[in-house]
Formats: C-alpha cells, sequence, structure tokens
C-alpha cells in the first residue's frame, strides 16, 4: 500500500517510527529535514499523488489543540479539534482536505504524548465541565489504525480524564482494536453517511455504506457509543427519496436508543478551496450543482438548502429524540 516513506531526520530512532517502518519492509525510505519539504511545496500534482500517496513521518512542535468552529459540537459547551494525520486514505469528492493542502500524502506525526500533553492541561484547567475533542477532522480518524495505532494509543489516554470525551469521525471498517477492548463510556465513534447513489458517485475508496453499518452494527452490539454524521448532505434529483431510504436503512439496523447523537449539515467549502478543488476536478458533477457564494462560502443556494435541512430533519425527528440531534450551523 505505502510504496514510500518520508521520515524527518530527529525522529528516525524513535520506538514508533521503528515499528511503522517496520510494517511496510519493501517501501523506499527517505530521510528529509522537516516534513514541510515534501508536503508544503506548490509545484505538485494532487491528483497524480492521490493515486499512490507517500507516507510522511514527522514531528509536530505547536497547534496540538485547536478550538472548534462555532457551531460544531455535539452538545459540549467546549469544542476543539486535533489531528495527528494530515490527508485521508478515501477520495471523496467533496472533502476540503483538497483545497487545504497542496499535496495528498499522508503526514504521520508520531509525538502523540504532546498532543495528550495538552488535551489533559486544558481538562485540568476546567475539571467541572465536560470538553469535547474530536479526531477526523483532518483524516480519518481509523483508516489508517492498523499503521498509526492511533486509537489504541489515545483509548487508553482518554479513559483516565474523567471530564474528555472523544469523537472518533470515520467512514472506516477498521475497527478492530475497539472490538478487542471493553468500550469507554466518554468515547463516540462518528459514522459519516450518505445514500448508496451519492456514496457511489463522490466518495471514492470508501466502504460501501452498507460494510460502514455493519461496522457500527458490531461496535453497538459491543458497547461503544455510535454517532451518525449525515454531513455533508449533497443535493441530486431525487434527494428526497435517497435520504429517506437511508435513514430507514440506518435505523432498520441501529438501536436507536443506545444512540448517542445525529448531526446533519449541508455541502460547504470555503470560497478558495472551492476554487482549487474545481481547478482539480474541472468535470465534477458536485461543482456543478446550484450553487452560491455565502459570505466567502461555497454551498448551495440559500433556499435549496434550507429545503434540504428542513426535509432531512423532519425525517429523522421520526427516528429519534431532538434532544440527541446536532444540525450544522457553519
Amino acid at each position: 500500500m505505502i510504496e514510500t516513506i518520508y521520515i524527518e531526520e530527529a525522529i528516525l530512532q524513535r520506538p514508533r517510527v521503528t515499528e511503522i517502518v517496520t510494517r511496510f519492509p519493501h517501501a523506499r525510505k527517505i530521510i528529509c529535514g522537516r516534513y514541510g519539504e515534501v508536503f508544503n511545496p506548490k509545484a505538485q500534482n494532487f491528483r497524480l499523488q492521490k493515486q499512490k500517496p507517500a507516507l510522511i513521518l514527522a514531528e509536530k512542535y505547536k497547534h496540538f489543540v485547536m478550538a472548534a468552529p462555532a457551531g460544531y459540537g455535539i452538545g459540549a459547551n467546549r469544542n476543539y479539534y486535533f489531528s495527528h494525520m494530515l490527508n485521508c486514505l478515501y477520495d471523496c469528492r467533496y472533502c476540503f482536505l483538497q483545497g487545504m493542502y497542496q499535496s495528498a500524502n499522508y503526514v504521520l506525526f508520531v509525538n502523540y504524548e504532546d498532543f495528550q500533553d495538552e488535551i489533559r492541561q486544558l481538562c485540568f484547567d476546567r475539571p467541572t465541565e465536560d470538553i469535547h475533542f474530536f479526531s477526523g477532522y483532518d483524516c480519518d480518524s481509523l483508516a489508517l489504525e492498523p499503521v498509526t495505532g492511533f486509537a489504541g494509543q489515545f483509548l487508553p489516554f482518554f479513559e483516565t480524564i474523567p471530564n474528555a470525551w472523544l469523537e472518533l469521525r470515520t467512514k472506516s471498517t477498521q475497527i478492530r482494536s475497539l472490538l478487542n477492548r471493553e468500550p469507554i463510556s466518554r468515547c463516540v465513534v462518528a459514522f459519516s453517511l450518505n445514500p448508496d447513489e451519492i456514496a457511489a458517485k463522490v466518495e471514492a475508496k470508501a466502504p460501501s455504506v452498507q460494510r460502514r453499518l455493519d461496522a457500527l452494527r458490531k461496535l453497538q452490539e459491543h458497547g461503544w457509543q455510535i454517532g451518525l454524521r449525515f454531513d455533508p448532505m449533497i443535493y441530486q434529483t431525487g434527494y428526497q427519496q435517497q435520504y429517506r431510504q437511508l435513514f430507514e436503512q440506518v435505523f432498520s439496523i441501529i438501536n436507536r436508543d443506545q444512540l448517542h447523537s445525529v448531526s446533519l449539515g449541508a455541502f460547504r467549502l470555503p470560497e478558495k478551496f472551492f476554487k482549487k478543488v474545481h481547478k482539480l476536478y474541472p468535470d465534477e458533477k458536485l461543482f456543478a450543482s446550484p450553487l452560491d457564494n455565502q459570505h466567502g462560502m461555497i454551498s448551495y443556494r440559500q433556499e435549496l438548502e434550507q429545503e434540504m435541512m428542513h426535509y432531512c430533519t423532519e425525517q429523522l425527528l421520526r427516528y429519534i429524540p431532538e434532544a440527541r440531534f446536532f444540525p450544522c450551523t457553519l
């Protein structure tokens, strides 16, 4: 899967680096000073790199934990995100990462302990408040779990902090590490979902919706708290029937009484990112949708977005109580 691995010289001897590199005995190893030398140059072909991304092993020095955007959350007043990795195994056409980064290569920050120190301090500073931390903002939380061991390292850590909640956002079926341990009550495994007709067109390389639902069911039966993320909603003719059938499919499989949360949000991209992604994929039908620029954010025309949000909200509230519903207001 990985044919080339770039490694920052300063972390060559770290045990986590050695462990990861050992998994790919035939991969080409290239030493670099800092990951930005490989990841940041502008003269890169994102589409070409996406066919065979390299893995870059790096150390992060600052900004381990960031405040989540206003309107992003599932019930807490204090919400943060952190990214142990940049870029994603999948190739979803709507993903903002294509517009954010010059490179399609994967960057893995191996100094997990520094992330954990900052998370611990934030929680200790406000011991009486529940604080939510979202993983999977700049990557998929679980897709490369066999390589990164991310969940295996962070779940025991979060278990020790009584006011810390973790969301693992994913489309992945790499759930073995979760099924091989006892669930954590303050961890939500949140699956992103779209109707089959839409996912087949715009979620390249991702597991099918049915495979995600199978993974979701197994996790729920094992005792994990589950979240459903219908975000972003994608418009196409007949979307009402497609989303209605998706909701019927989902709630015929999962136990809604043991569901932690459901979120819903429409397609949106910052204008700068949208222009870059559109240039990468000029023939993509998604970008021929009825889009509009609203304060620097490209999304569906306001009346269409409101129609979609209203319809899907109405459908979802047939299955879940409003207290578990968190529409995205970004």
